[in-house]
């Protein structure tokens, strides 16, 4: 379970970001040896664990921080330009202590929270292979005495590796016998917070993605595993009402995109700077004095700060429509729209900086020894989590019809 070690939780965004830059910058060391080799992040993830930035979004009246979105989004974005690995892994930990807050009973929220603050850590395993879509779900519970069991395979499980605690998204189907549990639960999807080494949980190692290879993101299987009633948590309250839970998911998606983005900017100038060659035909004595080289990186640098403007303007929008005192759809709405512009953007600056480095950097910079193409093989994974072209539709309705995006917890 989480560190006997005292963690120290940053309690303000300049701490946390200080904390963060800090973190980034060991993190960095290996981390293209880390993702050549597929070295899984064992140490960095505990580093992360030991530095309290997995606690700052615990709220207040569970002893936390309860920092704002945009924070977490900051140390998402600077762990990400150091290894988007590392920055993919508490993802859903942030996401599923937001369920939490949202609509958590307090014994589990408080147990939670609890382990979170002394360093535990949280992973999803929500997605599974074989259905029609990514949203049908054949994980199920059955009722057993007064408790619940837990049968199904997930997969795309990233950071369960990792993890101390599982959020497991499971299907109470309907019929008399589950509708009969004692506690009045309803037919529907749940979240069912499992212990990882619980018994007839199985976490396998099988993940062989073309990039972010050290997520852990593989199978996880679940064969008869006990639950009790208390730590389930109904999944309808947080994503069948405008809550800015999509957002807030988004959000750090968005985050992690930008920070490749902004890595691999910075190793393609830092490569040029000290390693490329100069075209014969520019005439100068070193690359970085090639006026078309120049061109191009001013050409690179405007897609990264474009993407990096277009995070902080989600950033507030989620933070103005998550706070504690606010219930307002139209600022939920606004919010989803923000991040899902937010998010082309950054698939667009992600996809093409990590491509153009190579261009800049020139045939040097493709031996796979330097490990440069990680960035490209990152981004290009990471952003086929959820199709952008399904963004410009919502953005498109917003802007002609002004017609509100969905309700369903990705945007």
């Amino acid at each position: 379970m989480p560190t006997a070690d005292p963690v120290v939780v940053p309690t303000s965004a300049a701490e946390a970001l200080a904390k963060a830059r800090e973190v980034a910058a060991r993190i960095e060391v290996d981390a293209a040896l880390r993702d050549r080799d597929r070295r899984l992040p064992y140490a960095e993830i505990d580093d992360l664990s030991a530095s309290g930035l997995l606690a700052i979004t615990v709220p207040q009246r569970f002893g936390g921080p309860d920092l704002a979105p945009s924070v977490v989004a900051d140390v998402t974005r600077l762990l990400a330009a150091a290894d988007p690995n590392v920055a993919q892994i508490p993802h859903s930990h942030f996401v599923y202590l937001n369920l939490l807050r949202l609509a958590a009973p307090d014994a589990l929220a408080q147990r939670i929270f609890g382990h979170v603050l002394q360093g535990g850590r949280v992973a999803n395993a929500q997605s599974e292979r074989g259905g029609k879509t990514v949203a049908d779900i054949n994980t199920t519970l059955r009722r057993q005495g007064d408790r619940f069991v837990l049968d199904g395979e997930k997969f795309y499980a990233t950071g369960s590796l990792f993890a101390h605690t599982l959020a497991v998204l499971a299907r109470l189907p309907e019929g008399a016998e589950t509708a009969e549990v004692a506690g009045g639960f309803e037919p529907g999807e749940y979240i069912a917070f499992v212990a990882a080494d619980a018994p007839g949980v199985e976490i396998v190692d099988d993940w062989n993605g073309l990039g972010q290879r050290t997520t852990g993101s593989g199978t996880v299987r679940f064969s008869g595993v006990d639950v009790d009633p208390g730590d389930l948590v109904a999944r309808a309250p947080a994503v069948a009402r405008p809550t800015g839970y999509g957002a807030f998911a988004q959000l750090l998606h968005v985050a992690i995109d930008v920070g490749i983005a902004r890595g691999a900017l910075d190793a393609a100038a830092d490569f040029v700077r000290t390693k490329s060659r100069p075209w014969f035909e520019a005439g100068v004595e070193r690359a970085d004095a090639d006026l078309l080289t120049v061109q191009r990186f001013g050409e690179l640098g405007v897609e990264v700060a474009a993407a990096e403007a277009t995070l902080d303007a989600a950033s507030r929008a989620v933070d103005a429509a998550t706070a504690d005192d606010v219930d307002d759809p139209a600022l939920t709405a606004q919010a989803s729209i923000a991040v899902a512009v937010a998010k082309t953007v950054a698939d667009r600056a992600s996809n093409s900086v990590s491509s153009a480095l190579f261009e800049v950097a020139g045939t040097r910079s493709a031996s796979t020894e330097l490990s440069l193409d990680r960035f490209w093989r990152n981004a290009r994974t990471h952003t086929l989590h959820d199709p952008v072209r399904w963004k410009y539709q919502h953005i498109g309705r917003w802007v002609l019809r002004g017609e509100s995006p969905p309700i369903h917890g990705v945007i």
